[in-house]
């Protein structure tokens, strides 16, 4: 492999045999050398080959800037997610979580502390990608011999949850707050809590965060089936009522419209989570 660019000491870029450029991290692989030399591959410690030339430019500026161990930790982090999660991630990832480490220990070693104000409803919305954020803030922490807290873990889960969906933190933000206001008018409109560990919950909760990312990427399902919506109208009136209840929220909040295909769906889900309490 040859070397087409040195980001600093410890990363450089190269392209293999099929001409592909990638990244390779390894202690010292950049020192003294320069464009076209061999790279010495007893020195590389991680590969990276991202097809985004985007977001590879965007990471070769931030690995310039900081040390190769915050994009270590964070590759052990993705990669330990793939793994649990069972899926591929968008691989913008690994900008904005190595980014984001690389912060939030300076922020610790400044000693501020950030409050993650929705802690709550991503440990709630988002508990697979909570639980391997768990285990990621304990890599950090041994990693940098730090402590940092709880809240960490939750914006290292948004992380996750962008990379699944494919979107903006911004846009997940919205998600979040979106889901939990929802689950708020249910609750209210039925005088009803919620079985958290029930299969039921879990597809009503699934089903909202995509819901959710529909109606902010302005996707949202459509459907010529005016039977389909006139039959779930007159067998669920009081679940399709809140339904509309909820669009009526979103109009207000995030000036959206629902289809009757997303209201139908929406109240398919209503009607058996309360049908499951009252069982």
């Amino acid at each position: 492999m040859k070397i087409t660019r040195i980001i600093n000491n410890n990363v450089i870029c190269a392209t293999n045999e099929r001409r592909q450029e990638m990244m390779l991290l390894g202690s010292g692989i950049g020192f003294q050398k320069k464009k076209g030399d061999d790279v010495d591959k007893s020195k590389v410690e991680k590969e990276f080959f991202l097809k985004s030339k985007n977001v590879t430019g965007k990471l070769y500026a931030l690995l310039a800037q900081i040390p190769m161990e915050y994009m270590r930790v964070s590759d052990s982090i993705i990669q330990y997610a793939k793994e649990n999660l069972n899926k591929e991630l968008n691989e913008n990832i690994y900008l904005t979580l190595t980014d984001h480490i690389n912060f939030a220990v300076a922020r610790y070693k400044q000693g501020m502390d950030f409050n993650n104000a929705l802690l709550w409803e991503i440990k709630t919305f988002y508990a697979p990608e909570f639980r391997i954020a768990l285990k990621a803030l304990d890599m950090i922490n041994r990693e940098f011999d730090i402590s940092l807290p709880e809240d960490e873990a939750g914006f290292i889960a948004l992380h996750i949850v962008n990379a699944e969906l494919g979107s903006e933190m911004e846009n997940t933000m919205k998600i979040t707050e979106l889901m939990y206001k929802v689950l708020s008018i249910i609750r209210y409109e039925f005088k009803t809590d919620f079985n958290e560990s029930s299969l039921h919950y879990t597809r009503l909760v699934t089903h909202l965060k995509f819901f959710a990312y529909r109606l902010f990427n302005n996707a949202a399902l459509q459907s010529n089936d005016s039977n389909f919506v006139n039959m779930i109208k007159e067998n669920y009136p009081s679940e399709y009522a809140c339904s509309l209840r909820i669009a009526q929220l979103i109009r207000v909040d995030y000036g959206k419209e629902l289809t009757d295909e997303e209201l139908v769906y929406l109240t398919v889900h209503i009607r058996r989570v309360i049908s499951e309490k009252n069982d």
